[in-house]
């Protein structure tokens, strides 16, 4: 079975990758490389595109069989969306558009869509459950939101049948170490605290400490960009048996300050760093905290990967990866 993998040269997407062959589906990486690496595309045949390129998608198509594909593609900052959401609704949203209209023209109605926790906004019950009220505060949040909404549509209108995985914070690396988590530019905290260990940044900021939680900081859910990954095995599955959409929280359950993510990485690495506290960052939730049940009930997924073990993989990649340059 083939498997189109759009931004498959991106983070989460050549995790994933990477299970779908040692899984034995046949993988094709999609990825226009503006984010992602050439060197993380090692798990299937790699097609440098991009999706708002109707031609070259219609190539792909044609000349691949391609049962079911998984969406990577967007941009994820939230800052930036709140500073230039043009470029969000470009990408995340009519590029999608794209991307779902040339699989109908070619029969292709099994869809997987990385979404997010921003999807709730400021949540009125922790952990969150999947049919909690959804009020994003960011455009980021926003466009995800939308594009959950119109995957609803296609479903009763054209039989495209989806998965949709709010992710909460993945984080961590690859346990073999051959990939690991490299943004450009680098926006999540674990990396970011990583690079400030090493001595990379000068600094960690921490963007605002009178947030009400219980040391002032935001509190986010971890989970391991693995546990995702075969979350993504489990839901492609599900898709093929079930032939129905679905959506589901992933994350650990549990809850952690910037402060505690902070002195945890110290504790890891054995290092001590400057930690700045700035001005709040628009857009900012003071809690995520996923509720996962219904990934656990319906898939058979469970996490495995501790706080721990997430800081510490982590670490391996971030000390390897100082010493290579990736292409």
């Amino acid at each position: 079975m083939t498997i189109l993998v759009a931004g498959g040269a991106g983070y989460i997407g050549s995790h994933v990758c990477k299970l779908l062959n040692e899984k034995g589906y046949d993988v094709i990486v999609y990825d226009n490389l503006s984010k992602g690496y050439r060197d993380f595309a090692k798990w299937g045949e790699f097609i440098e595109g991009d999706i708002s390129d109707e031609a070259k998608l219609k190539w792909v198509f044609k000349n691949y069989n391609v049962e079911a594909v998984m969406h990577f593609c967007a941009f994820i900052e939230v800052g930036e969306s709140v500073i230039d959401p043009e470029k969000y609704y470009i990408n995340n949203l009519s590029n999608t558009l794209l991307l779902l209209k040339t699989m109908r023209e070619y029969d292709v109605k099994k869809f997987i869509f990385s979404s997010t926790a921003a999807i709730f906004g400021v949540p009125v019950n922790l952990p969150i459950n999947e049919d909690d009220p959804k009020s994003p505060i960011n455009p980021y949040g926003r466009i995800k939101l939308m594009v959950e909404e119109l995957l609803d549509d296609y479903d009763i209108a054209y039989g495209v049948r989806s998965i949709c995985f709010r992710y909460f914070n993945a984080a961590g690396a690859d346990p073999q170490g051959e990939i690991g988590e490299a943004h450009r530019p680098e926006s999540h905290l674990i990396p970011l605290i990583l690079d400030t260990a090493i001595g990379k940044r000068e600094n960690v900021k921490i963007y605002g400490d009178d947030y009400p939680t219980k040391d002032g900081t935001c509190i986010r859910d971890y989970i391991h960009v693995n546990d995702l990954a075969e979350a993504h095995i489990l839901g492609l599955n599900f898709l093929l048996d079930e032939n129905r959409s679905e959506k589901f929280n992933l994350g650990s359950g549990e809850g952690y300050s910037v402060k505690e993510i902070i002195n945890s990485v110290k504790d890891i690495t054995n290092r001590d760093f400057k930690v700045v506290v700035t001005e709040r960052r628009s857009g900012d939730a003071p809690i995520l905290i996923a509720n996962s049940q219904k990934a656990k009930e319906v898939l058979g997924w469970e996490r495995k990967f501790t706080l721990k073990e997430i800081i510490e993989t982590a670490w391996r990649w971030h000390n390897k990866f100082t010493g290579e340059k990736l292409g």
